[in-house]
């Protein structure tokens, strides 16, 4: 029975990086971002437990949806731990350790194909409209 409850427990929490995975995808929603997606990769790999993905359609759209995730999720004291990639080159990361947040042109999200790429990740519902 012990064991059954520390599983439990355990599968708890390693679902606690939803509502930020959420917050994230909504936070680029808010600024238009396209094609929203967020993938619970916990079981495929060591580097995160969710992906989220969007696409800007431009430049400037790019930074908006950069600067708004990092400013929401400094708001309630989260901060990447890493950012990479340029605006300018089409593809930013920023990382929040359990979860990593990609905005992409559409180019560089074809050309990545991450979506792909984590194809047998479970996708996470996200609540958007």
């Amino acid at each position: 029975m012990a064991t059954l409850v520390r599983k439990a427990k355990a599968s708890r929490e390693e679902k606690d990086y939803l509502p930020n995975t959420r917050r994230i995808a909504a936070l680029a929603a808010d600024k238009k971002a396209a094609n929203i997606k967020a993938y619970d990769v916990s079981g495929l790999t060591v580097i995160a437990d969710a992906f989220v993905l969007c696409t800007a359609t431009s430049e400037p759209q790019m930074k908006a949806i950069v600067n708004a995730v990092r400013e929401g999720m400094k708001e309630i004291g989260v901060a990447p731990l890493s950012t990479e990639g340029a605006v300018s080159g089409g593809w930013v990361l920023m990382d929040y350790g359990q979860i990593i947040f990609h905005v992409f042109r559409q180019q560089a999200r074809d050309f990545y194909d991450l979506d792909g790429m984590w194809a047998d990740a479970q996708e996470i519902k996200l609540e958007q409209g």
